[in-house]
């Protein structure tokens, strides 16, 4: 009994040393090392790290293709995105000066820039994939329809909204919908007692269209991922049957 103490340590050492590691470096360890630690059952490293990556992969592809259609954002009552609230607040009162409408067009626009600003993201998504540990792994595997996509959203957002910004700027400029924020803002400036848009309108519609943008695109990663785990035909690699015909 005494003996087993230090085993017992041991392989709880080892086990966490190895949890730590990064997908790149677990997968170049035998798989036999990390069954002997957790037991014959559980998944080998290498195959939890493709799987993962792969179910992620196909997801992030999927959702890209879905938000970055024509009336991807705009036409999905799941994902729409709608003008921030400050913006809904002076609605009435432009509409006493017939500039109603524009805020009715920069919603449209609005929507427009995030179907085109998601897909250019592709690539930003792929590298937020390749951050998961051995440990994030294995969990991931084991875990609910959607542990793919919370850990990854939980993980890369604030990196994803720094790098999906310049990208969301430019594609609302490009679709009109910060000339309509502009003309909005200068419309109330003539009506006496109207509230201001303020200095930081475009910052805050461009940190609004991201934030929804990435939302609707986790959305629908999340429903990738679920039909991954739910349903056989989803799997379409030997991976993805490896891996998720065991959970």
């Amino acid at each position: 009994m005494t003996k087993a103490k230090p085993v017992q340590m041991n392989r709880r050492l080892t086990l966490a040393g190895l949890l730590a590691l990064p997908l790149s470096a677990c997968e170049t360890l035998d798989p036999a090392i990390l069954e002997g630690i957790l037991g014959s059952g559980v998944l080998s490293q290498a195959d939890a790290a493709r799987g993962i990556r792969a179910a992620l992969s196909n997801g992030v592809l999927s959702a890209l293709g879905i938000v970055g259609r024509n009336g991807g954002f705009l036409n999905d009552g799941q994902i729409r995105i709608p003008l921030p609230q400050t913006l809904r607040d002076v609605q009435s009162v432009l509409s006493k000066v017939g500039a109603g409408s524009v805020l009715n067009q920069l919603e449209v626009q609005l929507n427009r820039g995030a179907e085109q600003a998601a897909p250019v993201a592709k690539d930003i998504f792929f590298d937020a994939v390749n951050g998961l540990t051995i440990g994030d792994a294995i969990n991931i595997v084991r875990g609910p329809q959607n542990a793919a996509t919370t850990y990854l959203q939980d993980r890369t957002t604030p990196r994803l909204t720094t790098l999906f910004s310049p990208i969301m700027e430019n594609a609302l400029s490009g679709t009109g919908a910060l000339r309509l924020l502009d003309q909005a803002s200068n419309s109330l400036r003539n009506i006496p007692f109207a509230p201001s848009l303020g200095a930081g309108a475009r910052s805050d519609l461009i940190g609004h269209g991201v934030q929804y943008g990435l939302k609707g695109v986790f959305h629908y990663v999340a429903k990738e991922e679920a039909a991954i785990r739910r349903d056989p035909a989803k799997r379409t690699s030997e991976i993805l049957r490896r891996v998720f015909g065991q959970v």
